[in-house]
């Protein structure tokens, strides 16, 4: 039985922490796999600023190297507004069913969770296994045992809590924002990406 992360974001691009994240986290739970995820183009909360395709390559390019790494497109191949984090699991579960399958997320979305601002947040919490990174300023105990949803559906292997032990954050705005500008992020991010980027113009202008 295999031990897999599911680990989803936009990777817009990918960067060198998303990278560092999901190899620390990969190691310290002992997980066999990380999936990365790269979440659906037509979301309402999130607007993508380049086409699925080279989202995909260099996603593809950026874990091609680490054989614990590979990449799924199920939901970037779905209607946002058909799919949930709910959904996607039973999917991912359904596919590896001989397998324990977690989802890594921020401790601010366990928050969001908590609130019930998911869809079928309690069943998803009920049904399934979390890796939650700790985020400056988010006590993830409390915000476990502060919320019905999140303390009444914990069986004690629900929610693995890491604290990565270094407060690295890079977004992938701020190197769009960055391109856009002619700043220089080359090492922000992998160099394949960084001259993917470069080859093919994105991020020059931002809309």
């Amino acid at each position: 039985m295999a031990k897999i992360g599911i680990y989803g974001s936009s990777f817009d691009p990918v960067t060198n922490v998303h990278l560092w994240t999901a190899s620390t986290i990969q190691h310290r739970c002992r997980l066999d796999k990380v999936i990365f995820l790269p979440c659906s183009n037509k979301r309402k909360d999130k607007q993508m600023q380049t086409a699925d395709q080279h989202r995909w390559n260099m996603l593809q390019l950026a874990i091609q190297d680490n054989d614990k790494f590979t990449a799924d497109n199920y939901e970037m191949k779905q209607n946002a507004w058909n799919i949930s984090t709910y959904e996607t699991l039973k999917y991912f579960k359904k596919k590896f069913i001989n397998d324990t399958i977690y989802f890594i997320m921020g401790a601010d979305l366990l928050i969001d969770i908590g609130k019930g601002k998911w869809g079928n947040s309690e069943l998803l919490v009920k049904e399934n296994k979390f890796i939650v990174m700790a985020r400056d300023g988010i006590d993830m105990l409390k915000a476990i045992s502060s919320s019905p949803i999140l303390r009444n559906n914990d069986d004690g292997e629900t929610f693995h809590l890491i604290d990565k032990g270094l407060a690295m954050e890079i977004s992938s705005s701020y190197i769009r924002e960055e391109f856009s500008l002619g700043g220089e992020p080359r090492y922000l991010l992998p160099e394949v990406c960084y001259q993917y980027i470069k080859d093919h113009g994105l991020y020059q202008t931002e809309e």
